[in-house]
């Protein structure tokens, strides 16, 4: 046992991370089990298994039942990606935001929002479609298909006021999801709403939100020019 008990996962972690960056556990060894960990570390065992989980979870250490734990032989650095309110981007831009509700209606979806939602082509999902500005010029085109089970159709009117995005963002955990990156030519209707020319390269977010694999909402976000994605990694 170490003279000072770790308090903590961070600290777990942190120490884990130390033997790792120090080359005292290699890349591809076997390091010892949570049990030994836990006794050397003079804490409980779901504190070791929380700190090595999560750096598991970021691709430095491979867990395999019953063939214990291993230094990652080629780790992965993983980026981190949330969904951001919009209105929330543009103030922090420094910029007035603005927003406006073009169309919401419960239709059959086509084919591939059917495939994406797992709905049946009969079943009727909401399809919102709004956009939202920045010191009064256009930023972004929201055009959304929402499950109609995370919200009545009697609520729906609160998308006059508030943006699907900010709803669902702040009212509906999700689980998991895929999120896709394209770039796509401007049609009529597009530049219409976005102030742009017809034909112009627009950048595009697809993405696919599901809390315990139902889904909740697919949502195409169409930039306007200039637009530029930042993360972390």
């Amino acid at each position: 046992m170490t003279d000072t008990p770790f308090r903590s996962w961070q600290s777990v972690q942190k120490e884990v991370l130390a033997r790792i960056h120090s080359r005292r556990w290699k890349p591809g060894d076997l390091i010892p089990n949570e049990a030994d960990l836990a006794q050397e570390f003079g804490c409980a065992r779901a504190t070791v298994n929380r700190a090595l989980q999560n750096l598991a979870d970021e691709g430095l250490l491979d867990r395999r039942r019953k063939a214990g734990t291993r230094v990652a032989t080629h780790p992965v650095r993983k980026a981190t990606m949330h969904i951001p309110v919009i209105r929330q981007e543009i103030a922090d831009k420094g910029q007035e935001y603005g927003y406006e509700l073009i169309r919401s209606e419960r239709v059959p979806p086509p084919a591939r929002i059917s495939d994406v939602m797992e709905s049946g082509r009969r079943t009727r999902v909401q399809h919102i479609v709004c956009i939202h500005t920045a010191d009064g010029r256009p930023y972004v085109l929201e055009d959304r298909w929402l499950n109609p089970k995370w919200v009545s159709a009697e609520d729906m009117s609160i998308f006059n006021e508030i943006s699907p995005n900010e709803w669902l963002v702040t009212h509906v955990p999700f689980t998991e999801g895929e999120i896709k990156f394209s770039a796509m030519s401007a049609s009529k209707t597009e530049a219409e709403l976005l102030s742009c020319e017809e034909g112009e390269a627009l950048f595009v977010i697809e993405r696919t939100t599901r809390n315990k694999q139902e889904a909740i909402t697919s949502v195409r976000l169409i930039f306007c020019r200039g637009y530029r994605i930042e993360t972390t990694i």
